[in-house]
C-alpha cells in the first residue's frame, strides 16, 4: 500500500539515517515490566549486540544470549562487562536449540527469521512451569488497522529519532548493525498460529512496525 510519494519517502531514509535509533531497544523496558523482579535462568534468542541480555543480568541469575551471527556476538562479548552473568553464544536456534529449562525467554526482533511454529514449540518445551516468554516481532501489514498504524508510525518515527539523538545526526548504534529481514506473516497469521502453540498467549499490534505476544506456562 502506497502512503507516500517516492520523493518524500527518499526525504524520510535521508532523516532516518541521520538521525537513526533503535526500535527493538524501544520495547525493552517494557519487555522487563512483564517479568517477576528476579528470577534464576533467563534465555535471549537473537541476541544481537546484548543490549537486552544485560538488563536481563540485572534481575536473573544467569543468562545465556545467542544469536546465529558471529560478527554481532562478537560485538555483544566485547560490550558486556565481565561481572555480568550473561554468556554468549553462536547458535542456530532451530538446529541446536540451548539445552535446559528457563525461567524467562526472550525473543526480539528474530522469530520472523526462522520458521514460527517451529521456533514457538521449542520455546514451550524448554520454558519452566510458571516461566515468561516474552516476544517482540515484526508482521508485514495487511488489514486496514496494520496500514493505519504505520501512517501514524511515520512522523513518531521521524520525531523519535530527532529526540533519541538531540538533534544531532548519529551514527547507526551497535545494535543496528546486524542482518535484517523483512517479515512474511501477517498479524492475524501469527496470531492464529501462536493460539494454536500456545493457548493464552497475549498478543498486541504495536508501533514502529512491531507486535507483542506474552505467554505464561502454566
Amino acid at each position: 500500500m502506497k502512503i507516500l510519494s517516492p520523493r518524500v519517502l527518499r526525504a524520510l531514509e535521508r532523516f532516518n539515517a541521520t538521525y537513526p535509533w533503535d526500535h527493538n531497544a524501544h520495547y525493552h523496558r517494557w519487555i522487563l515490566r512483564q517479568l517477576p523482579r528476579r528470577f534464576e535462568r533467563a534465555l535471549d534468542v537473537g541476541s544481537g549486540s546484548g543490549d537486552l541480555a544485560r538488563l536481563l543480568a540485572r534481575r536473573a541469575d544467569a543468562v545465556k544470549a545467542v544469536d546465529s551471527d558471529p560478527l554481532i556476538t562478537a560485538q555483544a562479548q566485547k560490550l558486556t562487562p565481565a561481572v555480568l552473568p550473561v554468556t554468549f553464544g553462536v547458535v542456530d536456534a532451530i538446529a541446536e536449540f540451548p539445552a535446559g529449562s528457563y525461567d524467562v525467554i526472550t525473543c526480539v526482533a528474530t522469530i520472523h527469521h526462522m520458521p514460527f511454529a517451529q521456533v514457538l514449540t521449542r520455546f514451550r518445551r524448554h520454558l519452566a512451569p510458571g516461566g515468561t516468554l516474552v516476544i517482540v516481532g515484526l508482521f508485514r501489514a495487511q488489514t486496514p488497522v496494520d496500514h493505519l498504524l504505520g501512517v501514524v508510525a511515520i512522523p513518531a518515527n521521524a520525531a523519535m529519532g530527532w529526540l533519541k539523538n538531540k538533534g544531532r545526526p548519529s551514527p547507526r548504534p551497535v545494535s543496528m548493525t546486524a542482518p535484517t529481514r523483512s517479515a512474511d506473516m501477517t498479524f492475524d497469521d501469527i496470531f492464529r498460529e501462536a493460539r494454536d502453540v500456545l493457548p493464552g498467549a497475549r498478543l498486541r499490534r504495536r508501533l514502529f512496525w512491531r507486535y507483542t505476544l506474552v505467554w505464561d506456562q502454566p
